[in-house]
C-alpha cells in the first residue's frame, strides 16, 4: 500500500499541520470565549458599585426633600433601564417634585420599571390606570398591575396593596376580573439593555 509521503514527503506534514489545526480551533474558540466572558465579569464591579453608589445618593436626596438633585441622579440611571430609578422618577413626575408634574411622564416611568417587575412601580401604574391620570382610564389594567404588586409585595406592604387592589376590583364585573387575572398571568418581566 503507498503512503502520501511516497509521493510527496512533504506531504505527509501537511496533513498532520491540517490535523492539528483543526484540532485546535475548537480549543482557541474555547479560550476567546473564557476570555471575553472574563472580561465581562471584571467589567460589572467596575460599573455596578458607581449606579448603586448613584441610586443610593439619589435616595438619599429624596429622604432630604432635595428633589431637583434627586431627578439630577435619577434621570440618566432611568434612562439606562435601572428600574428602581424609573420607579423613583415616575414618583417625582406624578408629585410634581423636583420635575414639572406630569402624569403622562410619570406613567411612562412607572410602565418601564413595572415591565421590569418593580413591584412599586406594578402598583403606582395601577393606581394611574384606576383614577385616569396620565393614562386612559381602564379598570381591567388598573386590577392586572394591582394584582401583580400585590404578588411581588414585600410582607409589610402587601395587606395595604390588598385591600387598594380589592376596592379596585369591587367595581369590576366577573369578566374584567378574569380579564384582569389573565393578563396577570401571562405577564412576564422584560429587562431593559
Amino acid at each position: 500500500m503507498m503512503k502520501l509521503t511516497d509521493i510527496d514527503p512533504k506531504l505527509d506534514d501537511t496533513v498532520s499541520d491540517t490535523v492539528a489545526r483543526r484540532r485546535l480551533r475548537p480549543r482557541l474558540r474555547r479560550l476567546a470565549a473564557v476570555i471575553g466572558l472574563a472580561i465581562v465579569i471584571l467589567a460589572l464591579p467596575i460599573a455596578t458599585p458607581s449606579s448603586a453608589q448613584s441610586l443610593r445618593q439619589g435616595i438619599a436626596a429624596v429622604n432630604r426633600q432635595d428633589y431637583q438633585r434627586a431627578s439630577r441622579i435619577f434621570i440618566p440611571l432611568a434612562e439606562r433601564g435601572n428600574a428602581a430609578a424609573q420607579a423613583y422618577l415616575g414618583f417625582l413626575f406624578e408629585t410634581g417634585r423636583g420635575v414639572p408634574q406630569n402624569h403622562t411622564e410619570a406613567a411612562m416611568w412607572y410602565r418601564r420599571a413595572a415591565e421590569q417587575g418593580d413591584s412599586l412601580a406594578q402598583y403606582s401604574l395601577g393606581l394611574l390606570y384606576d383614577r385616569g391620570q396620565g393614562v386612559p382610564r381602564d379598570i381591567v389594567e388598573a386590577s392586572k398591575w394591582l394584582n401583580l404588586s400585590v404578588a411581588a409585595a414585600p410582607p409589610r406592604t402587601r395587606d395595604a396593596r390588598q385591600r387598594i387592589r380589592d376596592a379596585v376590583t369591587s367595581k369590576m364585573s366577573r369578566g374584567e376580573i378574569a380579564e384582569a387575572r389573565l393578563r396577570a398571568l401571562e405577564w412576564a418581566p422584560v429587562r431593559e439593555h
